[in-house]
């Protein structure tokens, strides 16, 4: 597979943080440091398997995390506790992460507000996807729990099914041909029902990789009901198909 897909658009290592901080349902004071360290290496590990661009930043930060994990493994350096205390190997982190989720829960406010702007003025036409979801409260699903459930996907493939060859190998351009005229049939569909079409180990690492150039040229948007519920994929109406 030599198609790359760059991610500009999406989020960076604080974002992910933030993500695996509220997946495990813990404290921003007081990040479980090795148990967090672990996760975020293996989503580092697989954005690189899919190939995908890693910034440089997501690097940075493995190897912060890293050195915060070893400085709490080390027993307390006596001599200094007894002139002062000495500070939590966590708490210049903690303090990003806060400052970090303020400036982003500010933008998405700002963001409901145009949303809701939008909604204010429509287009004369036909149901579309947007009008279906109107009244349900849901939001945009970021690229960690679209990682997230491709990791599960991988998870509960059979043996046999990992194991499988093709013999015909399927682009990622082939596979965003057929997630198109797939929607539009169906404009909202679950991410698993998408997956579960995969053959193959190959075709859902192509089919997740498709999935993200379209919602990168925003021809389709990935969303949530709920925090970490079940994703779905919604057709742009704006998207040329």
């Amino acid at each position: 597979m030599t198609y790359k897909v760059k991610l500009e658009v999406f989020e960076g290592p604080l974002d992910l943080l933030l993500h695996l901080i509220k997946k495990e349902e813990v404290e921003i004071y007081d990040i479980p440091i090795a148990k967090i360290t672990d996760q975020y290496v293996q989503y580092l590990e697989l954005m690189e398997m899919l190939d995908l661009n890693i910034a440089g930043d997501f690097l940075v930060m493995a190897a912060t995390l890293m050195h915060i994990k070893s400085k709490m493994l080390l027993p307390p350096d006596e001599t200094s506790l007894e002139e002062e205390e000495e500070e939590d190997p966590r708490a210049e982190l903690v303090r990003r992460l806060l400052e970090y989720k303020k400036f982003k829960e500010a933008a998405s406010q700002l963001q409901r507000k145009e949303d809701t702007q939008r909604k204010v003025f429509r287009r004369v036409g036909s149901v579309d996807a947007q009008e279906q979801l109107e009244g349900e409260t849901y939001f945009e699903a970021s690229l960690f729990d679209l990682i997230s459930a491709f990791s599960q996907t991988m998870k509960d493939i059979p043996k046999e099914v990992f194991l499988e060859i093709m013999k015909d190998e399927v682009t990622v351009e082939e596979k965003i041909h057929d997630i198109l005229h797939l929607m539009v049939k169906k404009e909202i569909i679950p991410l698993s029902e998408v997956f579960s079409a995969a053959k193959n180990k190959v075709e859902i690492v192509v089919t997740f990789l498709a999935i993200l150039e379209l919602i990168r040229i925003k021809a389709i948007t990935a969303i949530q009901k709920g925090l970490f519920g079940q994703i779905e994929i919604v057709r742009n109406p704006e998207a040329v198909m």
